[in-house]
């Protein structure tokens, strides 16, 4: 089917570049696509992109760093700035943080497209500096919220920078496994978090010391994103054609460059002038890779994932295990099915990575309900619920963790990508938002069980849905992608 689409699509036209020192005719693109067939019979060697990729998920360390940063100090600071006891202090310095990153993700895809990727790194390393410094120093709880919010955009503004980047330099052999990069590195920094909490208990003010080491890793963000490559693509959109060759070398190597640049030629990259409005991305053309975008986004945080991180401490202290132990267990095998996921993502593909991992997550939570059950043991009962809560985490960080995003920006046309991403992360932080808000209430009026198994549910909807819609990418460049997945005029 696909293969009949992509030679229907491939009648569509598309805008032609204004940089006439840059541009090919018809037949030039033909003679230099034939040359270039040889070279591109090898892949382009993955050490060259590796640093820049490298450099890119520091951003996704920091936002796995400042999602678990207040989840052991907490106590400490809220004894510290004179609000213990008060829940709804303690809730807001965990929840503002999503208020920033919901700001920040609404702007990235207009900052990513305004001052290019590497500077909107910048830009996000910016508040997070910021904001950490602020909620280090201050004296009160209004300059932790302060601080909390600054580092929030800085948040908002990163994973889909990260993701476009990431995605944008590199090459088509390895672009999955540098992909799964992203959630690895989210990963290391919420077990970062935990393992520089562990004093907090014992030393007074370590709190303080907790958010001033965030600093590090965001100044070296900042300060290592001048030497990396810009985003060919970004570069070529802008008309900078001569600017993505050299880039392309940087990255890809020599022989590869001619190859490159005559497929950029067919990237929707549309009129210069021309601005992406949201009812385009509504009821456009392009409706159909935002609606396969924001969905896979809801279902991800539907699914449960962060109503199980939230009660995986309740669940191990019935057990006897102790909170800090049981995040270690959590942790790690969150940080196991990412490594696997890296693996596999280049081999198995994304679609079949979506499939099984949420399908592990419909079996997890059915192991859930069933320990939730009224007429099951005690020993039993509880060996199913941390068994299961641990299988959940594991098989939604072998796809449905890291797949979404990265699918998400190999799917949308290059014109629309960075706007498109901004929107459905931001789709990602409203349900997000409202699953926090919600989890407890819920299980408190539904109890374990049915919430449970409205949770699996949804993760088997998920089975369904990604079946039906999503495409295997694997392997495919960025325009081969773009030219299969977009209707014609």
């Amino acid at each position: 089917m696909w293969a009949h689409q992509r030679d229907a699509f491939s009648m569509y036209k598309r805008t032609p570049s204004r940089d006439h020192s840059a541009v090919m005719d018809v037949e030039e693109n033909s003679v230099l696509s034939q040359n270039s067939m040889d070279v591109e019979t090898t892949n382009p060697s993955w050490w060259l992109s590796f640093p820049h990729v490298v450099v890119a998920t520091i951003s996704s360390f920091l936002f796995g760093y400042h999602l678990g940063v207040v989840n052991e100090p907490l106590e400490s600071i809220a004894l510290d700035l004179g609000f213990s006891g008060n829940t709804l202090a303690e809730g807001m310095v965990v929840s503002t943080c999503l208020g920033g990153a919901l700001i920040g993700s609404l702007f990235s895809g207009w900052i990513a497209d305004s001052v290019g990727r590497r500077r909107a790194f910048q830009l996000c390393a910016l508040p997070m500096i910021i904001g950490a410094s602020t909620s280090a120093t201050t004296k009160s709880l209004a300059g932790m919220l302060i601080g909390r919010f600054l580092v929030g955009t800085g948040m908002g503004l990163g994973p889909p920078v990260a993701a476009l980047y990431v995605t944008e330099v590199s090459p088509a052999s390895v672009r999955g496994t540098y992909g799964s990069f992203i959630q690895i590195a989210t990963c290391l920094g919420l077990m970062g978090a935990l393992f520089i909490g562990i004093p907090v208990k014992e030393i007074a003010g370590w709190w303080r010391i907790c958010f001033w080491v965030s600093t590090i890793p965001a100044g070296l963000l900042a300060f290592a994103m001048m030497f990396c490559a810009e985003s060919p693509h970004w570069l070529y959109k802008k008309g900078r054609s001569a600017e993505a060759e050299i880039e392309f070398e940087r990255l890809l190597g020599g022989s590869h460059v001619k190859y490159a640049m005559v497929e950029l030629p067919k990237l929707d990259r549309g009129d210069e002038a021309d601005t992406v409005r949201l009812s385009e991305l509504l009821y456009g053309r392009h409706f159909r890779v935002v609606y396969i975008g924001s969905t896979l986004f809801a279902l991800q945080q539907l699914s449960g994932i962060n109503a199980v991180f939230y009660f995986s401490s309740s669940v191990f202290k019935s057990a006897g295990v102790p909170s800090d132990i049981a995040n270690v267990f959590v942790g790690v095998a969150n940080l196991s099915g990412s490594i696997i996921a890296m693996l596999l993502m280049d081999k198995l593909g994304r679609k079949v990575l979506l499939l099984w991992s949420f399908f592990g997550m419909t079996i997890s939570m059915v192991l859930q309900v069933a320990a939730a059950n009224t007429y099951a043991l005690g020993s039993a009962s509880l060996y199913l619920s941390v068994g299961g809560m641990l299988m959940f985490v594991l098989t939604f960080a072998l796809g449905a963790g890291p797949v979404p995003g990265l699918l998400l920006t190999e799917i949308f046309p290059s014109r629309i990508r960075a706007k498109a991403m901004a929107f459905c992360m931001s789709v990602h932080w409203v349900i997000n938002f409202f699953v926090g808000l919600l989890f407890l209430r819920l299980l408190e009026l539904l109890g374990p069980q049915l919430l449970y198994s409205i949770f699996a549910s949804v993760c088997m909807m998920a089975v369904v849905f990604v079946k039906k819609n999503v495409m295997e990418t694997k392997g495919k460049s960025l325009q081969e992608i773009e030219i299969a997945l977009l209707p014609q005029e």
